[in-house]
């Protein structure tokens, strides 16, 4: 028996990363799992996007772990390509009990103003108003149903604390913790939690690039991960470089299980103690 039994699961971001080990995690739990992504380019993201081919891997994933999955190719910034992702998964399983809203990206900024308007754009496009748009898509089918719910959106350790060379992507983690307590309060009423989770670097695509090599050692011309490591290392307090994207997905397995059935509107750090530096 899981503490999932019975529960279906809209992930977004699900392709791969933090998104995949989610899917798998709450499967193991006995949820059904909704698995969406973009799975095409995005302009101004300086890593590649996740494929088709890695949605359908995911799928395999969460059926070897003796759950059922579907996936739908989404953009969380249309509403309406989430309204169909959302149909799919009703049509397919007739309720949705638990949105992990956790498609996001980083890219480049440097100082804030000299960042370009549409780098600042697709990330507050992305890493907020989508989730906003995510939750709005999901939100009145929870509702309908009358069995409550648990949602958790993926902010991050930099949406508690402030850095240099992030403003796009502060701004917006900082704005998914906003948006998490306001509907903690509005959902409420409907036995609908809200929670958020706040990652520091996850060994995951989003950090293991170039562009982040490079951000962190600029005075090498090909720097590799070992390069950084020592950095990475000493955002967080624990002698840690890079978490597991299983220990984000542990963590969010207990926020949407009845065993937080009372945990709403909080920020959950995830982080080897980076906030606490």
């Amino acid at each position: 028996m899981g503490k999932l039994d019975g529960k279906v699961a809209f992930i977004t971001g699900a392709a791969r990363g933090q998104g995949r080990s989610h899917a798998v995690k709450l499967a193991e739990e006995g949820a059904d799992i909704v698995a969406v992504d973009i799975c095409r380019s995005i302009e101004t993201v300086p890593y590649a996007s996740a494929t088709t081919d890695e949605l359908a891997e995911t799928l395999l994933l969460v059926e070897k772990a003796g759950r059922k999955a579907i996936s739908a190719e989404a953009d969380i910034r249309s509403s309406e390509q989430l309204d169909e992702a959302v149909a799919k998964a009703k049509e397919a399983f007739s309720h949705i009990d638990i949105l992990v809203s956790n498609a996001g990206i980083w890219s480049l900024s440097h100082e804030s103003w000299k960042l370009d308007d549409e780098t600042w754009q697709t990330m507050l496009d992305i890493n907020l108003t989508g989730q906003w748009k995510t939750t709005k898509a999901v939100i009145p089918t929870m509702i309908e149903q009358g069995t409550g719910g648990a949602i958790t959106i993926t902010s991050s350790s930099i949406g508690l604390k402030a850095t240099t060379g992030n403003v796009h992507y502060t701004s917006a983690k900082h704005g998914v913790i906003g948006l998490v307590r306001t509907l903690a309060h509005e959902l409420a009423p409907y036995d609908i939690r809200c929670n958020a989770v706040c990652p520091t670097s996850v060994d995951t695509t989003m950090i293991n690039n170039d562009a982040i090599f490079e951000l962190f050692r600029p005075d090498l011309e090909h720097p590799t991960f070992e390069d950084c490591e020592e950095a990475l290392t000493g955002l967080n307090i624990m002698p840690v470089a890079l978490l597991a994207p299983r220990d984000v997905s542990n963590a969010i397995s207990w926020l949407v299980s009845d065993e937080a059935r009372y945990v709403t509107g909080i920020a959950l750090p995830v982080d080897a103690g980076s906030t606490a530096k």
